[in-house]
């Protein structure tokens, strides 16, 4: 045996071997795994016994092609017991090499191997026609890969008359289907295998036309007695020929394409369509455009997962960075056509068209939603915050006045008759319309704090926290440390900013250990940024109460936000608030 078949034989060998490795160590399909390592390990001996020129070689490379892989292939990639055809099919499937092994001349071989083949193609269509769900690509891979070697193995004999060469290019393509059978177990969605056909068929194609097209060139220009020529006028048609093989590929692939996979749209067609039928939902213009490009999935992910998709997902896809300027982690992944390796240039150029004016769509109706979210929260505020005035004014302030009223009306009628009494009744209408006074500041302060319009923001925070004590009734030490001179701001930013920061502090003093806290106050580019920190350790836990709700609802009301949590040192609060210039 020279060493070129030994080399050879050993490439479906170690394929076996390593696959049936990974198989096992995958914990998936297992029974075929253990078949690939007993076919490799026996493929191997059987190396081993010709090059030391034993005549057992014969019969244990015979049991490794002809009857352990066969084996594995039933196997693969679940053995079935279920229906009688798989039975049969196991038996015609092993059988013919058992007996090859037991007779291994070469008629026993040739009419063994025939009845194997034909074997092989019904067990690669029955499983095809019955198995289901995650099974299916694994058997497409399998099923593809053996239809090469056997149109290898039937094929390459007729091609050349030197059986050492055959038996070498059958040997190297045998490696095929343990790898496909790895790859359709532990990889399947890394590439469609119908598509490697389509390309390996239309390359093969192409170099047949090519060689025939040369040869028949070269035939005509003897015909014509152009031989002194012959050099420069080959290479001119040798050349003339590369020049036509792109869009002879280019026809090939489209016509496979339409026989195997159907009818594919036209792309600027499909362009023109889909910016005629977008509307203004986003969901529905995904649909457009995932239907005038045939296209069996689109989904368009963000951080938070899919944001929007149309289809149902495919085994292959690819992904891309869909606005890399606005959202860098904005992808949109794209399910591949049956048959296509990846998306072609004309699609991806549409997608590049018409998918950012979806995006902008979908961001859009994002908006939209938040939009009325944030208007229905402010109506829902706004009646909160009348029904908390309403009953003030009925419970509070309503009964004191009344009060007031009727002892007004006492006095008045008293006056006369008993003057001491009216003076105590009057005393009373003092201290009420006191009162009264009391609770209308309250209510007052509660709209707007009075200090805000007298001193500003920065001023009446430091006078508010100087009433501040710590649980242990210590006051507590507030720091401000202010960028610039604050700008003029809206009235709602000016209490939210004052409400956030004093319930912060609030914070502070009731939870923490810290005796002091600072505060950052800054404004930059219409946005208010607000930070209160303290270097104290928590009595507990940090868990987020109805304060930090408080805060947050200040903050969304106005379009801001706020986080809080532990810092390095203590507990931090940071808050932004916009507000136009």
């Amino acid at each position: 045996m020279s060493t070129g078949l030994l080399l050879a034989g050993l490439v479906p060998v170690v394929a076996a071997l390593v696959t049936g490795v990974l198989l096992l160590r995958a914990r998936l399909s297992r029974a075929a795994g253990w078949l690939l390592l007993a076919a490799g390990a026996v493929g191997g001996l059987a190396i081993v016994l010709w090059g030391r020129g034993a005549a057992s070689a014969a019969a244990c490379g015979v049991a490794a092609v002809a009857v352990l892989l066969p084996a594995a292939l039933w196997a693969y990639p679940r053995p079935r017991w279920q229906h009688p055809v798989d039975v049969v099919l196991a038996v015609l499937v092993v059988a013919p090499g058992v007996v090859a092994v037991l007779r291994p001349t070469e008629e026993v071989v040739f009419l063994m191997g025939m009845i194997a083949t034909a074997a092989l193609v019904g067990q690669g269509w029955w499983r095809l026609e019955t198995e289901q769900g995650r099974w299916r690509a694994p058997l497409v891979w399998s099923s593809l890969s053996s239809a090469v070697v056997v149109v290898l193995a039937w094929t390459v004999p007729f091609l050349t008359e030197d059986s050492d060469w055959t038996v070498a290019a059958v040997l190297m393509a045998l490696a095929a289907v343990p790898i496909s059978m790895g790859v359709g177990v532990l990889r399947p969605q890394v590439v469609d295998p119908r598509a490697l056909v389509v390309q390996a068929v239309v390359v093969l194609v192409l170099l047949v036309g090519y060689v025939a097209a040369f040869v028949g060139g070269q035939a005509a220009l003897d015909l014509l007695g152009a031989s002194d020529a012959t050099p420069v006028v080959l290479a001119l048609l040798g050349f003339g020929l590369a020049l036509g093989l792109p869009p002879a590929a280019r026809l090939l692939r489209g016509a496979m394409d339409r026989m195997l996979f159907g009818e594919r749209p036209d792309p600027l067609e499909a362009a023109s369509s889909v910016v005629a039928r977008l509307g203004d939902n986003p969901r529905d213009a995904l649909d457009t455009v995932r239907d005038a490009l045939a296209l069996p999935y689109l989904a368009i992910v963000g951080d938070d997962g899919v944001a929007l998709q149309s289809g149902t997902p495919a085994v292959h896809h690819r992904e891309a960075v869909l606005d890399s300027a606005g959202r860098p982690r904005t992808r949109l992944v794209v399910g591949l056509r049956p048959g296509d390796l990846r998306v072609s240039d004309a699609d991806a150029r549409v997608l590049g068209l018409v998918l950012p004016l979806v995006v902008q769509l979908m961001r859009a109706d994002q908006l939209t939603d938040r939009l009325q979210e944030s208007r229905r929260a402010t109506v829902e505020t706004i009646a909160d915050e009348r029904r908390r005035l309403r009953r003030e004014l009925h419970d509070g302030l309503g009964p004191t006045l009344t009060g007031i009223a009727f002892a007004t009306d006492a006095a008045r009628n008293t006056l006369r008759a008993d003057p001491h009494g009216a003076a105590e009744l009057l005393a009373v209408v003092r201290a009420d319309t006191a009162d009264a006074i009391t609770q209308i500041r309250g209510l007052v302060y509660g709209m707007r704090p009075p200090a805000l319009d007298e001193v500003g923001l920065v001023q009446a925070l430091r006078q508010q926290a100087l009433t501040l004590r710590r649980a242990d009734g210590a006051t507590l030490s507030v720091a401000f440390h202010v960028d610039g001179t604050p700008p003029k701001l809206p009235a709602a930013v000016e209490v939210a900013a004052y409400r956030i920061v004093l319930e912060a502090l609030t914070n502070v003093a009731r939870h923490t250990t810290s005796g002091s806290a600072d505060v950052r106050v800054g404004a930059a580019d219409g946005t208010l940024t607000l930070e209160v920190t303290d270097a104290g350790g928590l009595h507990g836990p940090w868990t987020p109460g109805v304060g930090v709700a408080s805060m947050r609802e200040r903050a969304a009301e106005l379009g801001g936000t706020l986080t809080c949590g532990p810092g390095q040192l203590g507990g931090i609060v940071r808050a932004t608030l916009p507000y136009r210039p």
